[in-house]
């Protein structure tokens, strides 16, 4: 049997998409693949693949001293973590550099969207050491739910007013994430409600922290901020809701949009270079907060937002759990020469 270690201290801190990356792939790969690997999580045991899912120093140290095939998570790139966390100049640029070094240290890297490749190449790493294999979110989790429950959640929420159209968003409250240009759209649209799922789960070295902080205090009448809500819990405000808005300025596959998408909500973004490989047909987007407005105010129309909503549902059978699932067979099966000499059978 070959052995698989997933490495990963993702779940330090809660409500970010890396988390939910690390738990849905390693559980897919566990479920699909279990017959022909043995799949450790954090363990010391030897492995003939250690699949590093974050960039903990620890984890750098140890891709220098093995003889496993080390395979590495490209959960973002170092511009993006300029716009997540806030730090000293100095160390932001030390970090940024570590990134990388983490990733020319790895055999193979997996990318979550393919726009991102050349951006790895610019920044030195090979071509060939890169791999496309989309997100993937289990539709058990994730599903549309009856009309009584979803009455029953938005109710528990405050959302119970008849006919006003719920926005959602969820993520963490960065300036990346575009979230003051969601409490803006919210201001130009009072007619609606708006709700953000998420918070500051890097605390006071978030991008913005101050800035943002501040907004909170003087929030929209139409807003509602839940805070981090467990992602068990996610699924019924997806569907608690009438679309699913994110307006970030920069992401790779945001694990909330697959989410949305397996509960069949209209989709709007902004209008970014790595939404249409991935993405192409199924979703709204729109370059500011005008546009958003616009874009909000066409969705109020049933008829355009059951079409919205039927794209979305159509997106999400591009990400099957199958359809991933062969994408994970087939790159474990290209690293098996590279782990042949040091087999558990």
């Amino acid at each position: 049997m070959i052995f698989i270690n997933m490495l990963s201290t993702a779940g330090m801190t809660k409500g970010h998409g890396v988390l939910s990356a690390f738990e849905e792939q390693t559980r897919l790969v566990r479920e699909g693949l279990g017959d022909q690997y043995t799949i450790l999580i954090n363990s010391w045991k030897k492995a003939d693949i250690l699949h590093f899912h974050t960039v903990n120093p620890s984890f750098l140290l140890r891709s220098w001293f093995t003889s496993a095939v080390k395979v590495g998570y490209v959960h973002f790139l170092p511009q993006t973590l300029e716009g997540s966390i806030r730090l000293p100049k100095l160390i932001q640029k030390l970090l940024c550099k570590y990134v990388l070094l983490f990733y020319q240290s790895m055999d193979k890297l997996i990318v979550v969207n393919p726009s991102f490749i050349p951006k790895l190449v610019e920044c030195g790493i090979p071509e060939e050491k890169v791999t496309y294999i989309p997100n993937f979110v289990d539709d058990e989790q994730f599903h549309p739910i009856g009309e009584e429950r979803r009455q029953l959640v938005r109710q528990k929420y405050g959302l119970d007013g008849g006919g006003v159209l719920t926005i959602l968003c969820a993520g963490q409250m960065q300036k990346r994430k575009g979230f003051l240009d969601f409490l803006e759209t919210a201001r130009r649209c009072p007619d609606m409600r708006f709700v953000w799922a998420g918070g500051f789960s890097f605390g006071k070295i978030t991008d913005g922290y101050e800035e943002i902080r501040q907004a909170v205090e003087q929030l929209p009448d139409n807003v509602t901020l839940t805070g981090i809500v467990p992602r068990e819990e996610m699924n019924d405000l997806y569907n608690a809701a009438d679309v699913f808005f994110l307006p970030s300025f920069d992401e790779l596959f945001p694990m909330t949009l697959l989410e949305a998408m397996c509960c069949h909500k209209p989709i709007l973004v902004r209008d970014l270079e790595l939404y249409p490989c991935i993405l192409e047909g199924y979703y709204s987007a729109a370059s500011d907060v005008e546009g958003f407005v616009r874009q909000l105010r066409a969705l109020t129309d049933p008829a355009v937002r059951k079409e919205a909503a039927a794209r979305s549902a159509e997106g999400h059978q591009r990400y099957t759990k199958q359809a991933v699932l062969s994408y994970w067979k087939n790159c474990y099966a290209s690293l098996l020469p590279q782990a042949r000499g040091d087999l558990h059978l």
